[in-house]
C-alpha cells in the first residue's frame, strides 16, 4: 500500500488557520518554533512512509498470534517499533526532567495521525505508552515516576490500561477485581481484564499495565476503585528485571480489523502492584489516561481517513471503466460525477476532522503553558467532538473507500476493506462515540452553554470577517451557527433523558459547523487555491446536513421510545 504523509497539510493548518504561534509564545513552548515544528513533521512522515507504511499489509495477513502462552508479533513491527522508539516518537510531549522532548500536544497528535495513517495496528502501542506516560506524571508518587517514566519514554518498556471486564464495559464501577494490601508498600492485585490493546508484545523489556481494582474497603461503584501499577517482570530499584510477576495473556481476540495489534485477556493472580493516586481514586487517575487517548483515537480515525483516501484516489487516478465525458480529463474513473463526489467528500471530511482534531490538541498546549481555565474548559468541550467526529470520518471514509473500488473494495487483495475494518473500532473503544455525546450534552454543559456560546460567537466573528470576500460561503456558515445557536438553547433548558435521545446528532452538528469554519479559514488563506474551492464544496454540500441532525436533536426522547421492547421484536 502507498502512502504518504501529509506534512504539509499539518503546517498549513498549524501556521495558516489554528494559530500555532500562540503556543510557541508562551515560555512553555517557546523552542518549538515553526522550524522545529517543520524539522519535526518531516522526519516523522519519513519514518511513516519509509518504515511504518510498509507493515500495514503485513499486519492484517499475519496477525499476532499465542504460542504457548508466549506473544509474536507481525512479521517486522518490532523493527517498526524500534524505529518509533529511536526517532523519540513515545516521549515527544513527556517531561524532560525523564527523557522525554517537552513538545506541544499539537505535534504529537500530528504526528501520532500520520502514523496512524500508515500503520494504524502498530501505531496503537506507542498511544498506550503515552497514556500511561501522562497519567504517571500527573498522579504517580516520585519514586514510581523515577523508575518507571524513563523506560516508558524510551521504549524499551511499554504501558497498557486495563479497564474492562466481562461483566463491566462501559459501566466500569461493576468490575470485581481486587487488591490487598501487601503491607510493604505493594498490593496484590487479582482479576481478569479483557480487550486489552498490546497487552504483550516480544520487542520490549517489559510491559506495564494500569489496573483498575477495587480495594477491601472500597465502596460499590467508581468510587471504591483504585489504580495500580503492574509490571510483567518486576523490576528492582534501579530499573534491572528479576522474577516474573502473576500475571499472563490468556487468550487473544479474534477481532473484525486491527490483526496486527494483539488484543488480549489478561489475568492478575496475587499480581505484585503500586499504588497510583490515593485510594479510591482510581478513576481520576484513569481519566488523564483516558482524555489523552479519546484525542489519540480520534486521530486514529483521522489517519485512517487520510489513507483510506489516498488509497481511493491511487485507484481512481489509475482504473479504467467506461466513458469519461471530461475533456481533458485523466481517462479513468476520477473523471466521473460520482466518484469525483466520493472523493471530494473524503477529502473535505479528512480536512475538517483533522482541524478540529488539532483545534482540540492547541486548546489543551494553551492550557498547559498559562494553566488558564478558559482554554482547559475549551479543551474538555473539544474532545468528545474531536474523538467522535475524528473517528465517523474514519469510518464513513473507509467505507466510501470501499465504494471507490466498486467491486474491487470487497476483495480483500485491494486493501481497501482493511482500512474500514481496522477503523470501526475506534467508535467504540476509549468511549463509545455515544457516550462522548452524552458527555458532550451533559458534563459539559454543566457550564448552562457558555463554552459552546463562546465557539459560536468565534465562528460568527470569523463569518462576519469573510463577508466582503466570500459572502455566500460567510452566510452559510453563519446562518449554521443561528441554528446551531438555538439548538444549544434548547438543549441546556431540556431534561437529561431528551438530552442522551439527541446528544449524538447535536454533536455531529456541531462538528458540521466547526469544520465550515475551519474550511472557510482555509479559504481565506487560500483565495483563488485548491482549499478555497474545497471549502466551497463542504460549505455549500456537506454543511446543510447540520440542520438535519439538529431537527433530530431537538424531538426529544419520546420519538425513540414509542415502540415498547416488545414492539421492538416484534
Amino acid at each position: 500500500m502507498s502512502y504518504r504523509a501529509p506534512v504539509s497539510e499539518y503546517q498549513f493548518l498549524l501556521q495558516q488557520i489554528l494559530g500555532y504561534e500562540q503556543i510557541t509564545a508562551t515560555e512553555r513552548f517557546a523552542e518549538a518554533d515553526n522550524d522545529l515544528m517543520a524539522a519535526i513533521l518531516t522526519e516523522a512522515g519519513k519514518m511513516c512512509d519509509e518504515v511504518m507504511a510498509p507493515l500495514q499489509r503485513g499486519g492484517d495477513l499475519e496477525p499476532a498470534r499465542l504460542e504457548n502462552g508466549v506473544l509474536r508479533t507481525s512479521p517486522g513491527f518490532g523493527d517498526g517499533y524500534k524505529a518509533i522508539a529511536e526517532g523519540g516518537w513515545i516521549g515527544m510531549s513527556a517531561d524532560p526532567e525523564y527523557g522525554g522532548m517537552g513538545l506541544p500536544m499539537s505535534l504529537t497528535t500530528s504526528v501520532n495521525e500520520m502514523m496512524s495513517g500508515a500503520c494504524l495496528s502498530l501505531q496503537l502501542a506507542p498511544l498506550m505508552s503515552q497514556g500511561q506516560i501522562e497519567a504517571l506524571e500527573h498522579h504517580a508518587s516520585d519514586a514510581l515516576k523515577a523508575l518507571y517514566l524513563p523506560k516508558l519514554i524510551s521504549g524499551e518498556w511499554a504501558g497498557t490500561m486495563n479497564l474492562t471486564e466481562p461483566q463491566a464495559g462501559s459501566d466500569v464501577g461493576a468490575l470485581s477485581s481486587k487488591a490487598e494490601d501487601n503491607g510493604d508498600g505493594t498490593y496484590a492485585v487479582s482479576g481478569q481484564k479483557i480487550f486489552i490493546s498490546w497487552g504483550d508484545n516480544d520487542f520490549t523489556e517489559n510491559v506495564c499495565h494500569l489496573v483498575l481494582a477495587r480495594l477491601p474497603d472500597g465502596v460499590p461503584g467508581t468510587k471504591g476503585i483504585s489504580l495500580f501499577l503492574v509490571p510483567k517482570y518486576l523490576p528492582d530499584e534501579n530499573g534491572n528485571l528479576g522474577k516474573a510477576n502473576s500475571l499472563k495473556v490468556v487468550s487473544l481476540e479474534h477481532k473484525m480489523g486491527l490483526h496486527g495489534s494483539p488484543t488480549c485477556v489478561m489475568q492478575y493472580d496475587g499480581a505484585t502492584g503500586w499504588l497510583v493516586g490515593k485510594e479510591h481514586g482510581g478513576m481520576a487517575a484513569m481519566f488523564t489516561m483516558m482524555n489523552n487517548a479519546r484525542l489519540g483515537v480520534g486521530g486514529q480515525g483521522v489517519g485512517a481517513a487520510e489513507g483510506a483516501y489516498q488509497h481511493a484516489l491511487a485507484y481512481a487516478l489509475d482504473r479504467k471503466q467506461g466513458k469519461t465525458p471530461v475533456e481533458g480529463g485523466t481517462g479513468t474513473i476520477v473523471d466521473h460525477a460520482d466518484v469525483r463526489r466520493m472523493l471530494m467528500e473524503m477529502k473535505a471530511d479528512v480536512y475538517a476532522s483533522r482541524a478540529i482534531m488539532l483545534a482540540c490538541a492547541g486548546a489543551i498546549d494553551m492550557g498547559t503553558a498559562t494553566g488558564d481555565a478558559e482554554w482547559k474548559t475549551r479543551a474538555a468541550f473539544l474532545t468528545p467532538i474531536a474523538k467522535a467526529f475524528g473517528t465517523e470520518t474514519g469510518i464513513r471514509v473507509s467505507e466510501q473507500g470501499v465504494q471507490v473500488h466498486g467491486g474491487m473494495g470487497f476483495i480483500e487483495e485491494t486493501g481497501a476493506a482493511q482500512f474500514y475494518r481496522d477503523v470501526r473500532v475506534t467508535a467504540i473503544y476509549e468511549g463509545t462515540n455515544g457516550i462522548q455525546a452524552m458527555d458532550l450534552v451533559a458534563r459539559k454543559m454543566m457550564d448552562g452553554g457558555e463554552m459552546a456560546h463562546r465557539l459560536i460567537d468565534e465562528i460568527e466573528e470569523q463569518a462576519e470577517r469573510a463577508r466582503p470576500t466570500h459572502p455566500n460561503m460567510a452566510e452559510a456558515v453563519w446562518q449554521a451557527c443561528e441554528t446551531l445557536r438555538e439548538a444549544t438553547e434548547w438543549l441546556v433548558e431540556a431534561d437529561m433523558q431528551d438530552r442522551f435521545a439527541g446528544a449524538v446528532p447535536y454533536l455531529m452538528a456541531f462538528a458540521r459547523v466547526l469544520g465550515g469554519h475551519y474550511h472557510l479559514a482555509a479559504a481565506l488563506a487560500d483565495k483563488g487555491g485548491a482549499r478555497e474551492k474545497l471549502a466551497r464544496f463542504y460549505i455549500k454540500r456537506m454543511l446543510p446536513q447540520h440542520a438535519a441532525y439538529l431537527i433530530h436533536a431537538r424531538e426529544g426522547a419520546a420519538g425513540a421510545f414509542a415502540l415498547t421492547a416488545e414492539e421492538l421484536a416484534s
